[in-house]
Parts: C-alpha cells; sequence; structure tokens
C-alpha cells in the first residue's frame, strides 16, 4: 500500500469515528472526537515507513477499473440512503453505507492482488450487519450509529496499520478510497 491508500484508510477512518462518537453527545463527544484524532495520528505514524516509499502512479488501465468500482460504491451509498429516506428508516442508513463500502473492498482486493482487502471488506460488511440487526431489533438509532461508526473505524485503521507489514511491489500499491 502506498501513502495515498494510507491517508484514504486513516482519514475515512476518522471520519467513521467521528460519526460513531457523534451518537455519544453531551460532553463525551468533544473527549471521543480528541481521542479518535489521537488514535488517527497514530495509525498516520504508524505507517511511516509506507509514507517515506517512492508513490508509483497507477496505469492507466488500473486507474479506469479503479475509477469505476469508486463510481458504483457512491451510486451504491446514495441508492441506500435514497431508498433508507423514502423508507422512513433513516436509523439504517449507517449500517447500508457501511455494507456498501465493504463490497467495494471485494474487487479492490483483486484489482490491487491486496488478499487482505477480503478481509476488510467481509468486516466492513459485517460492521454494517449489525448496525442493522440492532436498528431493526428496536434498538436506539444512536446504538446502532455508535457501532457501525466506531466498527468501521477500527477495521480501516486496522487495515492500514497492517500495510507496514504487506509485501509491496508491483501490483501490490493498495490504493484504495472508502468512506
Amino acid at each position: 500500500m502506498d501513502r495515498t491508500g494510507l491517508a484514504f484508510l486513516t482519514v475515512f477512518g476518522l471520519v467513521w469515528w467521528l460519526a460513531g462518537a457523534s451518537a455519544l453527545g453531551g460532553g463525551l463527544w468533544p473527549v471521543a472526537a480528541v481521542a479518535g484524532c489521537a488514535v488517527a495520528a497514530g495509525v498516520w505514524r504508524s505507517g511511516r515507513d509506507v509514507r517515506t516509499a517512492a508513490r508509483t502512479p497507477l496505469p492507466g488501465d488500473m486507474r479506469r477499473r479503479f475509477g469505476r468500482i469508486n463510481a458504483l460504491q457512491w451510486l451504491g451509498i446514495g441508492l441506500v440512503v435514497a431508498a433508507a429516506l423514502a423508507g422512513r428508516v433513516p436509523e439504517l442508513i449507517p449500517g447500508l453505507v457501511a455494507v456498501v463500502v465493504g463490497l467495494h473492498f471485494l474487487p479492490l482486493a483483486a484489482l490491487f492482488q491486496q488478499p487482505r482487502f477480503h478481509l476488510t471488506g467481509a468486516l466492513m460488511i459485517s460492521v454494517g450487519a449489525a448496525g442493522c440487526a440492532v436498528s431493526a431489533a428496536g434498538g436506539p438509532a444512536n446504538a446502532a450509529r455508535m457501532a457501525v461508526g466506531l466498527g468501521a473505524a477500527a477495521v480501516l485503521w486496522g487495515t492500514a496499520c497492517l500495510a507496514r507489514h504487506a509485501p509491496t511491489g508491483p501490483g501490490t500499491e493498495g490504493h484504495t478510497q472508502t468512506t
């Protein structure tokens, strides 16, 4: 994985963390936000070897496939948000979005020859499904949002931390965009 992939995983992990921590409300929210920023900084720092490696641009065909995969991800996110709002179940949105994000990792695993993205995708899908299950069982929307947000952050940050132990070379750059 290169520094672009590390940056996406770190930043989107923080976005998920902040979304999940926002369910805390009150005086805990600022503490959780600062804690999330500290963890994200640690994740970024743990990848310093990755960040100092030379950046290898994606070949044209990989760049096009990557663009299509991400365009489909954003389309899928838009569709699940619209469907959840139309169905008057906005509490399902975080879980459904995590499922879409998880699904987008599966073709990225093959594209970048990064088998660990299969695990990342499966874990994101599981986190999303768990959040949807909490909501479907009548649990508080805040509980589902917190579970999905914090769980998704852990998955993305874990993937970023594993990057420093991953093989490098052609096809192993692991460029990714996540949400």
